[in-house]
């Protein structure tokens, strides 16, 4: 019987399933993380298109899951919802990161973006967004809107979780 591509791909997606962490030794399980950072950076290069939410998701987890201190970034997109550009912008402390609306508004004109999704890492863990991030996401959409660049999402990622701001209806 001839297998078909779709019974090809069901067995090279089978050659992991069954690998657990604890099955892995520290350099084993840098070594995933290295390739799935790859396979995920691949997905999200200039030019690709953002297409499935949970993809952007799992690249920023993996992006950010190990920071200690509060980072800040953007994923700069054209009007068709390709990436132009993954930045990260702003350093912070453990609890927190200044923004700079200006700054923001700067590098999306830079890089001639139609809209961005904004991220940024909670270190303790937590992926709840706090009034602190509700308001900088709301300045920033402000200042964003007056240069006709929209905002499509804003993800609070941590090593265990992530939440859309999108999905909770908070933009």
């Amino acid at each position: 019987m001839k297998k078909t591509d779709a019974s090809v791909e069901a067995l090279v997606e089978d050659r992991l399933s069954d690998l657990k962490p604890a099955d892995l030794n520290d350099v084993e399980k840098q070594s995933v993380i290295t390739l799935a950072m790859k396979v995920l950076s691949i997905k999200h290069r200039a030019g690709r298109v953002l297409s499935k939410p949970d993809e952007t998701r799992d690249f920023l987890r993996l992006r950010l899951a190990d920071y200690r201190n509060e980072v800040f970034g953007c994923l700069f997109v054209d009007n068709r919802h390709r990436i132009i550009a993954v930045r990260e912008l702003f350093q912070g402390t453990i609890d927190g990161a200044s923004v700079y609306p200006r700054v923001v508004v700067q590098q999306a004109m830079e890089v001639n973006a139609a809209a961005v999704v904004f991220f940024h890492n909670h270190p303790s863990g937590v992926a709840e967004p706090s009034h602190a991030d509700e308001a900088i996401t709301r300045r920033l959409k402000d200042a964003l809107a007056l240069v006709d660049v929209r905002v499509l999402d804003h993800f609070v990622v941590s090593a265990g979780e992530s939440v859309s701001f999108a999905e909770r209806g908070l933009l």
